[in-house]
């Protein structure tokens, strides 16, 4: 979670909302990293979850994630909620809640709805602090 926070820092360091992840392989090795990019990009798919995923499937040379843990700073949306469930992640570790767009249990609960094909290992509030307050601080600059 630490790189994944110093990943979101960058992201906001550029404009765009402080939210970073990556994908660990089962034997600990980072196999994608990546950060929001939507403003940097004009890419309305350019989330940190995305990124990180594209890179490890890259990576591992297939698009099953099997095995693999996606940390991100924010939990998903509803697009990277099933981005990972379609990739097949056996676990995800976020920090901060999303009230306004979480799906993984704010408003919607897509990684555990038993009428998809796979559910992944939840994790929730993982340097939650640390996450709240880059995305606060990133909010609070621009008002």
């Amino acid at each position: 979670m630490r790189r994944a926070l110093e990943l979101a820092a960058a992201a906001g360091a550029e404009g765009d909302v402080p939210v970073g992840a990556i994908v660990v392989s089962a034997d600990g090795q980072i196999l994608g990293e990546g950060r929001n990019t939507r403003e940097r990009d004009a890419d309305p798919t350019g989330h940190a979850e995305i990124d990180a995923m594209r890179q490890a499937a890259r990576a591992v040379g297939e698009w099953r994630l099997e095995g693999c843990t996606l940390v991100v700073t924010l939990e998903p949306c509803t697009m990277c909620a099933g981005a990972l469930v379609s990739a097949r992640v056996a676990r995800l570790v976020f920090g901060a809640f999303d009230d306004k767009a979480g799906a993984v249990g704010s408003l919607w609960d897509v990684v555990r709805d038993r009428r998809l094909n796979h559910r992944p290992e939840v994790h929730a509030g993982v340097l939650a602090a640390e996450s709240t307050a880059l995305l606060q601080q990133f909010f609070a600059d621009r008002r």
